[in-house]
């Protein structure tokens, strides 16, 4: 679809993010005008257009690494791993038409070189973590309002709590953040965690590594509509390796839109376990006409007087929400 030239771009690290527009948007951790990175639209049949280039060391900040997130205000959030008034990274904002906002800087203090994508939790704020920095030098989880004030949650020590927690946050459907350190805890082999939107931090499971259950995790969990965590381990297992592995935290099964966000009339998948025999589908409380397509599947439309909301599907075993709002276009 298009090939970076190094003034447009260039090593695109993170993965894209589809906007509610329909088009993709992405950063390249280089190139550019300064060759400090940039933010790039590019739309579905293949047009690339550069949004802006970060400023190599600037105080707009340079390398952004992990993606974009696109905001419920239809804004896109996302880090870099240098520069900024400090050096060791920013958050910033930008509009879907390119218009770039550093909203804060990271000091060391509060962490430093953001790796992973933000999420942005259903309080409306974001949540992120920085590979070092913080007291220990071992990360810290922060939070950052929309409007830009920066808040440092929680320093790892790279003790039993872990450290480098290179990965970013999902937010499961009890309310709380989950994550995974690439060291640390009781084995020295990275860990699972869970901390509330307040930042409060529960260490859950600790890796053993070779011949055991994994070591080393830097990718992020997800959850999966039977409620289980879903991860993976790049060493450690019966092979050393690496292993994907599942961790029950007693979570319930529900219900994931594809996409998130539509107008009415748009089709949307709905994913889940045990959906066979399924007799409702609502959004936000107004009924939607549905075909069952398999036990893990549902397709549907948006129906007419729908509002943001939660998706509700009633199937023989109760009845199950979706992890996040759909959030209805007008």
């Amino acid at each position: 679809m298009h090939n970076f030239v190094s003034t447009d771009g260039n090593s695109p690290y993170a993965g894209l993010v589809q906007a509610s527009n329909g088009n993709f948007y992405g950063v390249t951790f280089e190139g550019g005008e300064f060759n400090g990175g940039t933010i790039f639209k590019i739309t579905a049949s293949g047009t690339l257009t550069s949004l802006d280039s970060f400023t190599g060391g600037g105080t707009e900040g340079d390398f952004p690494y992990g993606g974009l997130v696109q905001a419920s205000n239809g804004n896109f959030y996302g880090t870099t791993l240098n520069g900024g008034t400090y050096g060791q990274g920013t958050v910033f904002e930008v509009t879907p038409s390119g218009t770039l906002t550093t909203l804060d800087d990271f000091n060391l203090t509060d962490g430093a070189s953001p790796y992973a994508q933000l999420v942005q939790a259903t309080n409306g704020n974001f949540y992120g973590t920085t590979g070092l920095g913080g007291p220990a030098g071992s990360g810290t989880v922060f939070k950052v309002t929309a409007s830009g004030a920066l808040t440092s949650l929680y320093s790892f020590d790279d003790g039993n709590d872990g450290g480098a927690p290179y990965a970013g946050l999902i937010q499961a459907t009890d309310g709380n953040l989950y994550g995974t350190t690439e060291s640390g805890g009781v084995n020295g082999k990275g860990t699972i965690f869970k901390i509330s939107p307040s930042g409060t931090l529960t260490t859950l499971y600790s890796f053993a590594g070779y011949p055991a259950d994994g070591a080393n995790p830097e990718a992020g969990l997800i959850q999966g509509t039977n409620g289980k965590l879903y991860g993976t381990t790049i060493s450690g297992g019966a092979n050393d390796f690496g292993t994907v592995f599942s961790l029950s935290v007693g979570l319930g099964p529900f219900v994931e839109t594809l996409p998130a966000s539509g107008k009415v009339g748009a089709t949307v998948k709905i994913l889940g376990t045990s959906l066979t025999g399924s007799t409702s589908v609502t959004f936000n409380g107004t009924a939607a006409t549905f075909t069952v397509v398999s036990s893990s599947e549902i397709t549907t439309t948006v129906p007419a007087g729908a509002t943001t909301g939660k998706v509700e599907v009633v199937t023989p075993g109760g009845a199950r929400l979706s992890n996040v709002s759909f959030r209805v276009i007008p």
